[in-house]
Parts: C-alpha cells; structure tokens; sequence
C-alpha cells in the first residue's frame, strides 16, 4: 500500500494563462522544502500536488511539516492510495478509522463521533459520493462499537477522494496559503532585531515576493549577539521565504555622524532616510522592486504620517510596509506563529534604539529634514558603510 502527501492549492486554482507558470515555482518550492528528507516525487493535476516517496527511508513527517511552511499550500493530508473499487476503499477506511482510535486522543474516550466525506471526481465509479459515506459510515459503525455518527461536530472525518486512483486520509493540516515565493518579484526587507520586520517580511513573501534582508549594525554600541540575534531571525523567516541574502551593514560612523551634526529630534527621521538609500543600493543590485519594512502608523515617533512621508522622499522605488493598519497585538500573535517572537523580545538592542531622542519631533517637515541632512557629508559615510558590508546566507 502506497502512502503520500496530498497538497491542496488555494489562489493558484483561480489563475488563468499563468496558472502553469505558478505550478511550476510551487513544484519547486516543494521540491527545495523536502529535500533533506529523502528522494520523493512531486507531481499534480486537477488542483492536487502529489509527494509520492521513493523509498521507506523517506521522513514523511518532517516533509510534512516543512510543507506545512510553504507559501502556496494551503493544507496537506498524509493519505494513502488505493484501486479505485468500493473494498479497496473501504478496507482502508476501516484500517485508518482503527489506526486513529488507538491514537492517544481517543483510545480512553468511551465515544467518538465522526462522518465520512467522499469527494467522487472519478465519474464512472458506479457509486455516488452520498453512496460511498453511507455505505462506509454504515461499515465503520458495526466494526467500531464506541463510534457514533455526528455529521456536524465529529471528532474527525474520514475522507475518500475517489480519482483515476483513490486517496484515503483522516488529517488535513492546515498550510500559510498565499502565493508561491518567487512569482510576485523580489523585495528587500530592512530587518531589524525587533517584532514587527520578520513578520513584515513573512507576510510579503505570503504574497509570492523572493525576500532579501538588510541589517544596520552599529557595533560596539550594538553587540555581536544583538547581530546573531538577527541573522537567527532570518534563519527562521528563511523557513517560510526560502533562503534569504542578508546584507551586515557597518553603520557606527554613519550614525554617530547624524548624532554629532543634526538636531536630535530630526536624528531618528535622517537616519531612516540613510537606511532607505542604503538598503535601496542593495535592492537593485539584487534585482528587488520594492523595500519593505515594518513600520505601523503612529506606533512610534519615527512612524507618523508626516516622518514617513520624510523617509519615503529618500527612496527611489516603492516601500511597502504590510503592517500599515495593524496594531502590536496584532503583530504578535503573527510573530508568535511563525515563530520569530521569542527571538525578537532578546534584550539585545538594535541600532534604531541607539542615541535615541528624548523628545522626537513627531510631525517633521521635508523641508527641515534635508536642511539638517545637509550638515554632515552622508554621501561618503554611507559609500564607506556600503563598501564594508558583510554578506550572510540564512536557511
């Protein structure tokens, strides 16, 4: 008997000329998850992707999980293949029904509720998919005395999915959704060490965006954990964004700069605008479209209408910032799903809460911001800044 992962798509379903080219990247997507465990085919047709083993050495758990993690899948269910005939079908519902009443979660249970749902695309099998539960409901219910029939709050569901062959499942585990990475550009993602960027990044990469991340270093004033900290944080977006190129950027000299020769409560707004130019040499040197960011309005001084309209002014291509509307609660529950939040909440400071102001200005004017940029020579000390980076594969 034959066991495999069924993976069902979302949007992609909906995509018209393109739809080949979407399946196409997720295959490979697929493909890049599972590798580490073990020799497997991927393979769809009608909207199904199909993960068949090629040998018992395959880590069919780990390969799920991993799935689980890759944008474009909206859910996945072990499942295991039969003929297409009615015993076939019902001799391994009855197994899998027996395989699950032994799991830990019911074994003690004097009752379990439960239905059958059959999926009959296969047009010339004889039977009706209204048929097919009956006659299996009706089956499970003589060889399992503690089974009750609920059809609507089981405990679980048995699933027959009767094609040119049958796939018989009891889990379906829900995937991220979204489109596959790599179909919708590439973006470069100003990470930070803190919440809301890997959560930024994780949420434009849901949408089909090849990420690339840009940290700001300003060591000794930042350590070398507060670095680790962050290069951890793509290594963990890595798992949903596939591997990411993060670009170390030495920024003491720049930042103690803006400190020593602007006003300090312009200092955060000058500094963001020298990040966006920065970030924006390394986006188009890696073919990105867009820069991305955590920022949320009004959530800090730096991230008023008016400071990011300032910042904005710096960068020559779009900035797009998936938080916008959101609030913290919000980004943590995000943050704590994928992950990233136990990371992020590490007492090591970033380079954004350094020589901060004690009383930021929070409504500054374009005008005001390029007058004091005008007070120290950013463009030599972010070419140098550029000229020192440090280049670091995160997966």
């Amino acid at each position: 008997m034959k066991k495999l992962i069924l993976v069902r798509i979302g949007e992609i379903a909906l995509k018209g000329l393109n739809r080949t080219n979407f399946e196409h990247m997720l295959a490979k997507n697929m493909k890049e998850a599972v590798k580490k465990y073990g020799a497997c085919r991927i393979g769809w047709s009608q909207s199904r992707f199909y993960v068949e083993p090629e040998n018992d050495e395959f880590d069919f758990d780990g390969a799920v999980e991993a799935l689980c993690r890759v944008f474009g899948i909206v859910s996945v269910s072990p499942a295991y293949v039969v003929e297409s005939e009615f015993d076939a079908i019902k001799d391994e519902a009855i197994r899998l029904c027996g395989a699950k009443l032994s799991t830990r979660e019911y074994e003690r249970k004097q009752s379990v509720k439960f239905k059958v749902e059959t999926k009959r695309v296969l047009k010339s099998f004889p039977m009706s998919s209204h048929e097919v539960s009956a006659e299996i409901g009706g089956m499970l219910l003589d060889e399992y005395e503690k089974l009750t029939v609920d059809v609507n709050n089981p405990d679980f569901i048995v699933y027959a999915e009767i094609r040119e062959r049958t796939y018989v499942y009891v889990d379906i585990i829900k995937g991220q959704g979204g489109m596959p990475v790599g179909c919708n550009g590439r973006g470069m993602l100003l990470l930070s060490g803190g919440i809301d960027s890997p959560v930024a990044g994780y949420m434009i990469a849901k949408r089909g965006v090849r990420m690339y991340a840009v940290h700001f270093h300003s060591y000794p004033y930042t350590s070398e954990r507060a670095k680790e900290k962050v290069i951890e944080l793509a290594r963990i977006c890595s798992k949903y964004c596939n591997d990411i190129k993060l670009f170390i950027v030495p920024y003491t000299e720049t930042q103690l700069a803006i400190h020593e020769n602007c006003r300090e409560d312009l200092g955060t707004v000058i500094m963001r605008r020298s990040m966006m130019r920065i970030a924006e040499h390394f986006a188009r040197e890696c073919g990105c479209q867009a820069l991305v960011t955590g920022e949320s309005i009004g959530q800090v001084a730096s991230q008023t209408m008016q400071a990011m309209y300032c910042t904005n002014d710096a960068a020559n291509m779009p900035v797009f910032r998936p938080l916008i509307g959101m609030d913290k609660v919000e980004v943590v529950e995000i943050a704590n799903r994928i992950g990233t939040f136990e990371t992020s909440i590490q007492p090591y400071e970033d380079c954004c809460t350094v020589f901060t102001a004690k009383h930021p200005k929070t409504k500054p004017t374009l005008a005001e911001v390029l007058a004091e940029e005008e007070k120290y020579d950013y463009k030599e000390l972010e070419k140098r800044a550029i000229e020192g980076v440090e280049v670091i594969w995160a997966k």
